[in-house]
């Protein structure tokens, strides 16, 4: 008997997608493609802690009403317990089978929650703890270790797992971010939702990152483009973001003389056509997990700049699709910035190997199988 045969046969695995809420996240956008791309063998329901945000919308478009844990503002209190114990109790009486956690604070309800319910739980850690101090993440440590299985978007997650936090290494599995081409390439076609800055034929970069913590580093890179003026280069850069942190980034590129070559777009939902025209992009972070910016610029053809910090090395793999420099270095920045000026044509070879590796290693398709193949192994052993 074929196996699709066998799974036609089988009672639907009873998943839970849980995360903090759904606004514009890497990780929101992720738990949004991996719903719509798993088989009709499961059946899903969708827990948060807050059910709020834009993405609230496609998940209602595919029938999903998510469940409400709220934490009401705060882990230290006895709502959080209060909350552990409600969702045990759904877990049980909705037979849910497998629950898989996607950020800190849901962590924090679902693993608990998950035990207390004899349910399995895997735990998705997708970036380097960088967020958190020492309390956090001895807490979070505690819970993933607890859990049955843990999923990380790239190799330099699970290194730092297993070296920083004891987790075994046959306890992780790698499985790194899908991209929809098919919807990606559309959304280009669609073309812009709204104008942009008028460049005069300059070249443009991209960065496309929020602006709430320093850790994106924006900063480095409005110095660099102030270097690459001084070396004679009109450059512009278009920054697709928003945050507490625009008006300061606002305020240095003034005082770096280069606020005419610096574009604030803030949040903008048509990324793909936006880096459609640029001729590169940028991230500059000090710390990430799998960059979902990086991954788009790379799909758009683009040659991307990055830092050698978590999975940035493992998409752009450095003179091959794009250039790799250290973090927090503005000068290094700006001379990758100047060699991608200098040889056009280098930037579309790198471009071209690019887009050909999302489309041989990070299809959505190839995401959702993995997971698919995972959930399956935990919960039945397949």
């Amino acid at each position: 008997m074929r196996r699709e045969d066998t799974r036609m046969r089988e009672a639907p695995l009873r998943l839970v997608q849980f995360t903090k809420s759904f606004y514009f996240g890497g990780t929101e956008v992720q738990v949004v493609e991996l719903l719509r791309g798993l088989p009709s063998s499961y059946q899903v329901q969708v827990c948060v802690l807050d059910a709020v945000g834009p993405l609230m919308e496609p998940l209602r478009q595919m029938g999903l009403e998510p469940e409400e844990f709220s934490l009401k503002g705060s882990l230290a209190s006895p709502n959080t317990l209060a909350q552990v114990a409600r969702m045990a109790r759904w877990l049980k009486r909705e037979r849910v089978e497998l629950v898989h956690v996607h950020d800190f604070y849901a962590t924090m309800v679902a693993v608990p929650a998950a035990k207390l319910a004899g349910a399995k739980v895997i735990v998705g850690r997708l970036d380097l703890a960088h967020w958190h101090g020492k309390a956090r993440r001895a807490l979070l440590r505690g819970l993933t270790l607890l859990a049955d299985h843990v999923v990380g978007n790239a190799e330099a997650v699970k290194k730092m797992l297993i070296e920083e936090e004891g987790i075994p290494a046959g306890k992780i599995s790698v499985i790194p971010n899908g991209l929809d081409l098919r919807r990606f390439d559309q959304r280009v076609r669609e073309g812009l939702q709204a104008p942009l800055p008028d460049t005069q034929g300059a070249p443009v970069v991209v960065h496309v990152a929020n602006m709430n913590h320093p850790v994106k580093r924006q900063e480095d890179l409005l110095r660099a483009l102030a270097r690459v003026r001084d070396a004679g280069h009109a450059l512009h850069a278009f920054l697709v973001g928003d945050g507490p942190r625009r008006p300061e980034l606002e305020a240095l590129a003034g005082t770096l003389g280069i606020a005419d070559r610096v574009h604030f777009l803030k949040h903008r939902a048509d990324v793909p056509a936006i880096y459609a025209q640029a001729d590169f992009g940028v991230l500059c972070s000090s710390a990430e997990g799998m960059s979902n910016a990086v991954m788009e610029g790379m799909a758009a053809g683009l040659p991307m700049v990055v830092t050698d910090v978590g999975g940035n090395p493992e998409l752009v793999a450095d003179g091959e699709r794009g250039l790799v420099v250290p973090p927090l270095k503005p000068d290094t920045l700006a001379q990758a910035f100047l060699t991608l000026l200098g040889d056009r044509e280098l930037g579309r070879r790198m471009g071209a190997e690019a887009r050909a590796f999302v489309e041989r290693e990070l299809s959505l398709t190839r995401m959702v199988r993995r997971h698919d193949e995972l959930y399956r192994r935990v919960v039945r052993g397949e």
